[in-house]
């Protein structure tokens, strides 16, 4: 059943993405469940994985890039002993080797050297754009580029027994834009061989874990989050009254008189909790707006 909401709605949903779903589908699903189409979500899951993709519903889209920055943690089956075009289970099989025996010691050395602040190189078909055009785009036409390696970090790669000979089953807690296939991949080379990756998994984006995300069906105005929830993992600071103006007008404020601290961005909230802008640090004392809702029809 469609949701037709007399206003449209502005917050965050945290949706448990099914297997077979793009990132799209699941925004033009919700688009339909809240009867609005802007619409927009921070960070892209591939179909064949599942777990949580934030959902950001009206003015909450303009602050979605806030969300992607965010940590995510991700399980999965990391088989070992055969590599494929994709680095999951969707591709052709492009080598195999024998490896059904590697000790989980043996594992869990080579994981450690994947962890921490490493150099990766996006697979194929990630949605990274070379030369202005998408890599999956040009996979899917059977070109290959080169692609610059980009920095990552790799918080934790924790490597558990498999239900399967030769399979393992991994958590990775990593920076934003950290390809988990690709650490799959490396985990095998590293090995002496090579591994894909299956049953991908995000379990954690920021504070937000899989014990809130809600299925496509279970989604309504109830499991909606306000705005200021939606920023809840960025420091907030509720300003006086006579800073309003200014906010609305997307003026600099000065950071002292309203106890700013730290680097930043920060969430100002008016006294009733409501999100009036994010700001953002400079070389001053002063803040300035990174994008401001205060005001916004």
């Amino acid at each position: 059943m469609t949701t037709r909401p007399s206003n449209p709605v502005d917050g965050l949903v945290v949706v448990d993405k099914e297997e077979g779903w793009t990132s799209h589908d699941v925004v033009s699903r919700c688009r339909r469940i809240f009867g609005q189409r802007r619409v927009g979500h921070a960070g892209t899951l591939d179909p064949d994985a599942t777990g949580i993709l934030l959902v950001g519903l009206g003015r909450v889209t303009r602050v979605l890039r806030f969300l992607t920055a965010l940590p995510k943690t991700y399980t999965a089956d990391v088989v070992l002993g055969t590599a494929t075009s994709t680095l999951d289970a969707s591709g052709e099989v492009t080598g195999t080797w024998e490896m059904g025996d590697v000790p989980l010691d043996a594992v869990r050395a080579a994981a450690a050297t994947l962890t921490g602040d490493i150099l990766q190189v996006p697979p194929m078909v990630s949605a990274v754009k070379v030369g202005g055009r998408r890599l999956h785009a040009l996979a899917r036409q059977g070109i290959e580029v080169e692609r610059p390696a980009r920095p990552v970090t790799v918080y934790r790669f924790d490597v558990h027994p498999g239900s399967d000979r030769g399979v393992v089953r991994v958590e990775v807690e990593c920076s934003s834009g950290t390809y988990v296939r690709v650490l799959a991949a490396d985990l095998g080379e590293a090995l002496g061989g090579g591994a894909h990756l299956r049953n991908l998994r995000r379990t954690k984006v920021g504070s937000f874990t899989v014990d809130e995300a809600r299925p496509l069906a279970s989604l309504s105005p109830a499991t909606v989050l306000t705005p200021a929830q939606a920023l809840r993992d960025l420091d907030q600071v509720v300003v006086p009254s006579s800073v309003l103006a200014a906010i609305r007008h997307g003026l600099a404020l000065d950071r002292v008189p309203l106890g700013v601290a730290g680097s930043g961005p920060w969430g100002l909230l008016d006294d009733d909790h409501r999100l009036l802008a994010v700001y953002e640090a400079t070389d001053t004392d002063r803040i300035r707006p990174a994008v401001v809702l205060a005001g916004e029809g």
